[in-house]
């Protein structure tokens, strides 16, 4: 089983990018696509991020064998009872969320009887919007597929071959084992960078603009991340609390016995602490899912969020 026409609802950075890689990667496969902003879709069309942009998106979905939705996970449901009555028979239904065990229950819910295949590609930008995306954002990044239990596994093959042939490399994973690993590396630092950021802007001894002139790296990396779409990520904090919320009381722990270390003078805790966690991001290098170049590449779309 191969796709051979994708329809992509929501055309935002990952819908826009998806929509600009399949023409780029994979030119045989027909594209479509719709947003429920009029002005994403106007510049959606402008910029060629699908063949095809329609006016509903039930009229997106028509023909379409493989389905992908790119909305905040939040806005899941509502998508998917959207695009209910253009669905053709034998198509399979798969998002781009970055929680899946709420999102599989939602689309399972308002989608009865059709094959729902939830995916998360990890990769992205702080950037949002028609004008974010490029087709370059999956290579060499991870594309997590959730299949439930009862899934085709002729479905799963091809929507893998699918991101695969986007450039990622492709795993599949258990959802709830899936949303405990991202809120760890991805929506813990989040909701860090957010609170830094916040604080930073409320001190009262401190003004906006020496925070902003004086800012050193780490400061300016935790900007770039809390730059990033605000109903995105309050969606996704939301429907991953669970585990957010037990790998928030995890740093909590380990934040307090950081406190003490400080307080006590311990270096040596401190030493060890910092070594660990260099060597960590020596093996995220190694492994492909960063850049040891000068601001980390990311002026070349290098960056995921």
């Amino acid at each position: 089983m191969s796709f051979s026409r994708v329809a992509i609802v929501g055309l935002g950075l990952l819908g826009g990018s998806t929509g600009l890689a399949v023409r780029e990667m994979l030119p045989g496969m027909a594209t479509s696509g719709w947003d429920a902003d009029p002005a994403t879709r106007q510049r959606a069309a402008e910029r060629g991020l699908v063949e095809r942009v329609c006016e509903t998106a039930a009229e997106a979905v028509e023909g379409a064998d493989l389905v992908i939705l790119c909305v905040p996970v939040g806005a899941m449901g509502e998508a998917a009872r959207a695009i209910l009555p253009g669905l053709a028979e034998g198509v399979t239904v798969s998002d781009v969320g970055s929680s899946k065990q709420t999102v599989a229950r939602v689309l399972a819910e308002a989608l009865p009887g059709i094959a729902v295949i939830p995916a998360h590609p990890v990769a992205g930008t702080e950037r949002s919007g028609p004008d974010a995306g490029f087709a370059s954002l999956f290579r060499n990044r991870w594309c997590i597929v959730t299949p439930p239990a009862d899934a085709d596994p002729v479905r799963v093959a091809a929507l893998c071959a699918f991101w695969e042939g986007l450039g990622a490399k492709v795993e599949t994973m258990d959802a709830a084992h899936h949303d405990l690993v991202l809120a760890v590396t991805s929506h813990l630092p989040h909701l860090i960078a957010y609170t830094i950021v916040g604080t930073a802007d409320d001190l009262e001894g401190v003004t906006q603009s020496e925070v902003i002139k004086y800012s050193a790296g780490g400061f300016r990396d935790f900007t770039r991340i809390a730059a990033s779409d605000p109903t995105m990520w309050r969606d996704v904090f939301l429907s991953n609390k669970d585990a957010v919320l037990e790998m928030l009381q995890r740093f909590s722990e380990d934040l307090t016995a950081l406190q003490r270390a400080i307080r006590v003078g311990d270096g040596q805790a401190l030493f060890e602490q910092f070594t660990r966690t260099r060597d960590i991001r020596r093996s995220i290098i190694e492994e492909g899912q960063d850049d040891a170049r000068p601001d980390f590449g990311r002026s070349d779309h290098g960056g995921s969020a």
